[in-house]
């Protein structure tokens, strides 16, 4: 069925995505003399930045999910669906659902981002990333699964083999994912067990390249890899992972391959543009680059199509520097806004300058009272620069009673280091890891960190 809305209607906006792109470009245009319709698969906004504390224990997912229909029950010029979009059609102006056809007059796709092996996508079933809240809840449960089915193994090298975290990727995400792991290990879970000491845990970090978090200054990079350290994780740079296979990974350094056995292998190394991308290329002619990405014009719009925008993860906008912006939440919420202005701007007659983005800084966690803060000319470390990350954070999550939950959660866990999320749900055979497979979700699922990549 077609769904319209009248032929006297206002402007018809069509965004696919709830992610930061998505949901500022309604966002902005709420006050405007437009017909909005945002489209996801899922029914809310997730604040990816702080995924990774629902996969080891600190939060659980409702804390950092905003339902859509609730972000936008004042804005009257705004509906929501939920649907997933399967084609679209350029020369009708419609986006095809699985039930229904939607009209549009100004389309912006904003579908983010998923995982990348690197070509090899048989890893995935071993080591799954963190883009979504079910990747969150997977990745918490083999984490606490792993020391629990090491409380009750006999054979020391088994038993070894699931007391050693591997960590594939020296980004925020992965050097989120270590410090946090490694505080559970040696903190959190010490006095939890009685056949097991969990501080004779292995957490490692492999990097591709010659340092960690390769987009902030080689001074904080070197902090954080101190701080890192002292946190226990092992930290292995120029280390290129070569396969993961039956609990082993292998890893290859220069000239040197390396074996280690372990029970939990999480990934946080790289990202391809969401299968829409291939969908605008097959109806539009559009390019994309080798991650799937779409190369878009200066205002954002695809070539050949000046109604049509591609904004946060997906986009790739080579024209500010030569290379494709960094997928963080900040490229994609000012590409929402700009794409907004632009479309308010069309209606009234005039036009914008190409968008440019104003790069606010990078930050990463790297545990409780540790972080590192790169904002250009000021650059912090430690504690001060972990309390800016909270604040930060609390900043951009969506809604008040979010913001005062995670508030209230974090300083109950500063004060007694314990996390209430610890919870081991999901699949039935808990202390058998196996290999998972999560459906491709398209929608929305921009890599979201407020600074960072």
């Amino acid at each position: 069925m077609v769904v319209s809305v009248g032929k006297n209607a206002p402007h018809k906006v069509v965004i696919i995505g709830g992610g930061f792109g998505g949901l500022y470009t309604a966002k902005t245009l709420a006050k405007a003399n437009v017909s909005i319709t945002l489209i996801d698969q899922r029914n809310f906004h997730l604040f990816q930045p702080l995924l990774y504390q629902v996969a080891t224990g600190t939060l659980s997912p409702a804390d950092i999910s905003s339902p859509l229909r609730a972000v936008f029950r004042r804005s009257k010029n705004t509906r929501v669906l939920l649907g997933k979009v399967s084609d679209i059609d350029p020369k009708k102006q419609e986006v095809i659902l699985d039930d229904q056809v939607v009209p549009y007059d100004t389309l912006v796709v904003a579908t983010g981002a998923n995982h990348s092996y690197f070509g090899k996508d048989e890893w995935k079933a071993f080591a799954p990333g963190l883009k979504t809240v079910e990747d969150a809840i997977e990745i918490r449960r083999r984490i606490f699964t792993a020391f629990e089915a090491a409380e009750r193994e006999t054979d020391p090298e088994k038993r070894k083999a699931l007391l050693t975290f591997v960590i594939v990727g020296g980004g925020p995400t992965g050097v989120e994912l270590a410090g946090a792991i490694a505080e559970l290990a040696y903190k959190t879970l010490q006095e939890d067990f009685r056949n097991i000491n969990t501080s004779e845990a292995k957490i490692l970090l492999l990097q591709g390249g010659d340092r960690i978090l390769p987009y902030i200054s080689p001074k904080l990079s070197k902090a954080a890899t101190s701080a890192l350290a002292k946190l226990g994780v092992m930290i292995r740079t120029n280390t290129r992972v070569t396969n993961i296979e039956n609990d082993i990974v292998t890893f290859k350094s220069g000239d040197e391959v390396e074996q280690i056995p372990s029970k939990t292998v999480l990934w946080a190394a790289g990202v391809q543009g969401s299968s829409m991308g291939k969908v605008l290329a097959e109806r539009t002619g559009v390019e994309c680059d080798r991650s799937g990405r779409v190369i878009v014009e200066p205002d954002l719009s695809i070539k050949g199509h000046k109604n049509i925008f591609v904004v946060g993860d997906l986009a790739n906008f080579s024209h500010q520097t030569g290379k494709p912006l960094p997928g963080v939440a900040p490229v994609a919420t000012q590409q929402g806004e700009y794409v907004a202005g632009l479309i308010q701007g069309k209606l009234q007659g005039y036009t914008l300058p190409q968008f440019h983005y104003n790069d606010v800084g990078s930050l990463a966690m790297i545990g409780q009272n540790l972080a590192v803060v790169d904002l250009g000319l000021v650059k912090l470390s430690g504690f001060i620069a972990w309390v800016f990350w909270l604040v930060i954070h609390i900043y951009f999550l969506i809604e008040f009673d979010t913001k005062l939950v995670v508030v209230i959660q974090w300083a109950w866990n500063y004060i007694t280091r314990n996390r209430r999320s610890r919870l081991i749900t999901g699949r039935e055979a808990f202390l058998d890891p196996k290999p998972v497979n999560n459906e491709d979700d398209y929608q929305g699922k921009e890599k979201q960190h407020p600074l960072n990549v």
